[in-house]
């Protein structure tokens, strides 16, 4: 084995045991913690639109699948369901949604045949009748009243049973939900799906072929309808797969409606959304075990040709395009961290709300008001006011229920529409009585998130909120709300700031026993993707980085949210210019000149465990929207920084590029990271010459300059 192999597993081997230390401490605060996540996946190379924007589309499908395939080999105990998908405003039914159901502990339950995705369908037509027939047999068996029809629709082949004896089977000339098209091809209901015939407890099947997209032989198909709870549903898969075996079936697809899950079954789906294959994960009970399935899914889409990351053609890495959504919760909602410590909501609000790196740090690229995950105050003013007078009530309240918790909180948790779903701190799913089948699950999901670039990074994010929640849910460290005002979008756009913040975070987690390890950090504090070059001159060390922007929404949110996309004028960046001096050096920081386009930068002065510091923002419009902001101001063009000091004779240029230099075309997108890494660094052109006049430079106009930030659209 290599010196380097031997490094990194050294590194594995380190890192998995911070992961274990983790989940060590957590349990040894008392809480329960189960973690779930939401990694989305994108065709890095691809420019069609289903992989920039849209959510469906042919070779979509046909990777997801390929996904599931490889997913399901490593999971031998698993079902393959194909259920009804989310469905979103304009689109005419339902996203497919392929999933792994299983038993948590690895018992196989399924002898019935595979899914086409886990083997070849053999020629010739199955016999559906005789599957009918089988199947309603099998059901009596089990001691379930059951009956055979048929309906003058794709799938009409149905068998109706009842598990209760006191329910009866109704009349099929007398039922029209006995006669309902697939749910497959039904538009989905504003408040949901609901199989109103198991609302009663008569549960359809219904059988049909399945004509497969990828051009493998008809196969038999059949609609699982919503069943009640686990126990039923597997008793039920058992029946099903007895009759197919009996029938002498080579494949089976089964469909339908979404299956029941509690604390004993896992189930995970890869489903469509606009540009990437998102996978909903089943909840783990600890970190490790999400790191475990992590590094089996990460490898599964590499081997698909899927990324989780998308490189531009001037080397700019962004994440998917889908985020990285991290839920908590417990084995069952009774469970639920936020439900046995009742206080923990409030807290984790108020600390959030203190802790902007949380919101920013791991955000996308769209923050803020407009983006997907707001802030609770980054709305109107008056709102985080009344959301101060809100905590003050629970937190008045020794115990308050489910329901207090969520009527409580969810008036503030929404974006400036009103979308529940679109906010930092997700709790749609903990006690929402309008979220039929999901709203009670205890469940609070973290929003602002990016993709992660790797499994150990997206374990190391678990990892800290997981900690955070676990720490709140026994001290309360943060009592009352922060009003930020300008400095949350000024002082919190710049990734110093950022990274002093969560040093903050990891120090309280520290004091409450919660620590994460060495390695864990390291992972958190990977910044090189924002980092556009670095300059060492006479003792002093310049760093251009990429800072946040709040990109503002081109007209109104209520008219865009109807139409299921926003428009925001993202043609504005913001840099961080930052200056270290050097050890070993006899030149002053304090002499060093930061000029852009003959403008002093008045430098603030800050100073970490690394040193004394210098820096200051930059504001710039990089290019000229088709339909944006401040059609007059045209796009900054190479963006110039003079570095000075005010004891030599000689300054250094750097010029930093949107484009390559020369403007000329690139080849074709980057190759890989390594070749994303030099188109960045041939964008960063160091020129050194003569000091420029004069010799203090020029001051910047007020109206152009913020307490940490120029803005050159000003000047």
């Amino acid at each position: 084995m290599s010196a380097r192999a031997i490094d990194s597993a050294a590194a594995r081997a380190a890192f998995d045991q911070a992961v274990r230390d983790h989940d060590a401490a957590v349990a040894h605060s008392g809480a329960v913690i189960w973690v779930g996540a939401e990694p989305t996946f994108t065709d890095r190379l691809s420019e069609a639109s289903e992989w920039l924007s849209v959510a469906l589309g042919r070779d979509k499908e046909t990777r997801a699948r390929r996904m599931l395939r490889e997913l399901s080999a490593v999971a031998p105990s698993a079902l393959v369901l194909r259920t009804v998908g989310r469905q979103y405003p304009r689109e005419p039914r339902a996203r497919w949604s392929l999933g792994l159901y299983q038993r948590r502990d690895g018992t196989p339950f399924w002898t019935g045949p595979p899914d086409p995705l886990q083997g070849l369908v053999t020629a010739g037509l199955p016999d559906l009748d005789v599957f009918a027939v089988q199947l309603e047999q099998a059901l009596r068996t089990q001691g379930w009243m059951a009956r055979s029809l048929r309906a003058d629709l794709p799938f009409g082949l149905r068998v109706m049973f009842v598990c209760d004896p006191s329910v009866p089977l109704p009349d099929p000339t007398a039922e029209p939900h006995l006669l309902r098209p697939s749910v497959h091809a039904l538009r989905l209901p504003s408040e949901g799906l609901v199989d109103e015939l198991a609302g009663v407890g008569v549960y359809l099947l219904s059988l049909g072929m399945h004509a497969d997209t990828d051009g493998e032989p008809p196969c038999a198909c059949l609609e699982l309808p919503e069943l009640p709870d686990v126990p039923t549903f597997l008793r039920c898969l058992q029946v099903i797969g007895q009759a197919a075996a009996a029938s002498g079936l080579q494949s089976l697809i089964l469909q339908g409606y979404p299956p029941p899950v509690d604390a004993t079954v896992a189930w995970a789906t890869v489903t469509p959304d606009p540009a990437v294959i998102e996978v909903n994960q089943a909840p783990a009970p600890d970190v490790q075990t999400l790191l475990a399935w992590d590094r089996e899914l990460f490898g599964v889409a590499e081997s698909t040709g899927l990324k989780p990351y998308r490189l531009y053609y001037n080397g700019t890495v962004a994440d998917s395009g889908g985020g990285g959504q991290i839920t908590l919760g417990g084995p069952t909602p009774a469970h639920s961290p936020f439900f046995v410590a009742p206080h923990l909501l409030s807290r984790l609000v108020r600390y959030l709300n203190a802790h902007p790196s949380l919101s920013y740090l791991f955000a996308p690229d769209s923050i803020g008001s407009h983006s997907q995950a707001p802030r609770p105050d980054e709305g109107v003013r008056e709102s985080l006011a009344e959301l101060a007078v809100a905590l003050e009530q629970l937190q008045r309240n020794p115990a308050p229920t489910p329901e207090a918790i969520w009527r409580g909180l969810s008036p503030f948790l929404t974006d400036p529409s009103g979308n529940p779903h679109r906010s930092e701190i997700n709790i749609e799913k903990l006690w929402n009585p309008y979220l039929p089948g999901r709203g009670h699950l205890g469940l609070v999901e973290f929003r602002a998130l990016r993709m992660a670039m790797s499994s150990d990074h997206a374990a190391a994010l678990a990892a800290l909120l997981r900690a955070v929640v676990a720490m709140l849910a026994n001290a309360d460290v943060v009592p009352t709300l922060v009003e930020w005002g300008a400095a949350l979008h000024e002082r919190f756009a710049m990734p110093y700031y950022l990274r002093r913040d969560l040093l903050e975070i990891l120090a309280d987690l520290r004091a409450h026993g919660l620590g994460l390890g060495e390695p864990l950090v390291d992972q958190l504090f990977v910044h090189s993707r924002r980092l556009m070059g670095v300059l060492e001159r006479e003792g002093c060390r310049l760093e251009l980085e990429q800072a946040l922007e709040f990109w503002p929404l081109i007209g109104d949110v209520a008219s865009q949210e109807s139409g299921g996309a926003r428009l925001v004028d993202a043609s504005t960046a913001r840099l961080q210019v930052a200056l270290r001096p050097l050890s070993g050096h006899p030149v002053d920081i304090d002499g060093w000149q930061v000029l852009v386009d003959g403008y002093r930068l008045p430098l603030r002065s800050e100073h970490d465990a690394a040193g004394p510091v210098r820096l200051y923002g930059l504001r710039y419009r990089r290019f000229s929207p088709l339909q944006g902001l401040h059609p007059s101001i045209p796009a900054h063009g190479p963006m110039t920084l003079t570095l000075r000091h005010r004891s030599l004779a000689r300054a250094t240029s750097v010029t930093l590029h949107e484009w390559h230099p020369q403007g000329t075309a690139y080849p074709g997108l980057p190759v890989d990271l390594q070749d994303a890494a030099a188109r960045r660094a041939e964008r960063f052109v160091v020129v050194t010459r003569e000091a420029p006049t004069p010799e203090q430079g020029l001051e910047p106009p007020p109206t152009a300059l913020s307490g940490y930030c120029l803005d050159l659209r000003r000047l």
